[in-house]
């Protein structure tokens, strides 16, 4: 056993997922009956541990090559394909040096880059300024994905981050190359839901009507709550009545602000003791303290006007008509026009998120940060 069993970053196994059955079946089903997939729902909800919990299952694990390619970082093409091939070769290293070999047989602009020690293990000594041509590069893996020994499945996430490329083409030039590859199937997932919408449901781009849409909501409560306590449990400690249903509640069911929690109250809670309700707001306490330097640096750096909305969206939690009178007087803004520049920079720096005209602070902990700060 794990130390703590409520993971905060990666997939660990089975054991120490919650749930996610459904979603799994329906996910599994899709891949394996060769549709590329757009996984769609907001940041921290589980899309990136539901990919590796589907592809750790022996209908996936045996019968493909799995990749996962995090584009949230990359700002262009070169940055798009640096990171695919450095998720490949970091993948195939663990099956041993002949799959690299393969790769490099096809993806030859990266030979140089990639090098063995004396067990054959490969070192990734590629950086991003050594991807001279991107166009040229891509085409190379998009070769080696078609060429593979068995068909590959890869999912690129935060795929409406090529969305702000310079490159405009970006779309269609993957569309394109995605078209052609008969070796793979494909898994788009975002965070930005209504521009993952745009981009597959517009009839002007690229990807229109190419994917299954699968959208990701938060886990039942009640099955968070039986797999809570019976992590606890099998480790000697007891999650009190309530407890779960309460961090659900106050963290909208977002999945790593619950797992983060739990975390926390599992660290605290000593064996044969029980994490009660009085546990709460102590775990979240040293949480909030543990990040308070980088919340007050993050206040810092913006400016007044885009700090008093920040302020003034993380009091009421869940706001909307942000320029409107009532909204503005309350919180002492001073015009709509400033307001809505303010919203639109703190959307753009992603520090802000807007669904159906209701804007939230990104972070969780620090809205509740603010609100402690302000009471």
């Amino acid at each position: 056993m794990i130390d703590n069993p409520f993971i905060t970053y990666g997939y660990e196994s089975a054991a120490y997922f919650c749930d996610r059955e459904e979603e799994t079946r329906q996910l599994i089903s899709l891949l394996t009956n060769g549709n590329h997939t757009a996984l769609i729902s907001p940041r921290r909800i589980g899309k990136t541990g539901l990919l590796h919990h589907c592809f750790a299952q022996p209908e996936i694990e045996d019968s493909y090559f799995t990749f996962l390619i995090d584009i949230y970082a990359t700002k262009n093409l070169q940055d798009m394909v640096y990171q695919m091939g450095q998720s490949i070769v970091k993948r195939l290293k663990s099956k041993g040096r002949s799959f690299i070999d393969t790769f490099l047989l096809y993806v030859t602009s990266l030979r140089t880059g990639i090098s063995f020690d004396g067990r054959g293990n490969a070192s990734w000594n590629v950086n991003i300024g050594d991807i001279k041509s991107p166009a040229f590069t891509l085409d190379e893996i998009f070769n080696y994905l078609q060429s593979a020994d068995k068909r590959c499945i890869v999912a690129i996430d935060e795929f409406q981050s090529l969305v702000n490329y310079p490159e405009k083409n970006t779309e269609a030039l993957l569309r394109t190359y995605i078209q052609q590859c008969r070796n793979a199937i494909f898994v788009f997932s975002g965070s930005q839901q209504s521009l993952m919408n745009e981009m597959f449901s517009s009839p002007s781009r690229p990807f229109y009507q190419s994917v299954s849409m699968l959208f990701l909501h938060p886990v039942n409560v009640q099955k968070y709550d039986d797999f809570a306590k019976g992590l606890f449990s099998r480790y000697q400690k007891t999650l009190g009545d309530g407890v779960l249903s309460y961090i659900y509640k106050r963290y909208d069911g977002v999945t790593w602000y619950i797992q983060k929690m739990l975390n926390q109250l599992f660290a605290e809670t000593a064996i044969g003791s029980e994490a009660s309700l009085d546990d709460i707001m102590r775990s979240e306490q040293r949480i909030l303290s543990q990040n308070e330097e980088s919340y007050k640096d993050t206040l810092f750096q913006l400016t007044i006007k885009q700090r008093n909305l920040f302020i003034a969206i993380a009091q009421e939690e869940k706001a909307t008509k942000i320029t409107g009178s009532q909204f503005m007087k309350r919180h002492h803004l001073t015009s709509a026009s400033s307001v809505q520049k303010a919203a639109e920079v703190l959307t753009a720096k992603q520090l802000l998120t807007c669904h159906h005209g209701i804007y939230e602070i990104y972070d969780k902990f620090m809205a509740k940060w603010i609100q402690n700060e302000l009471s």
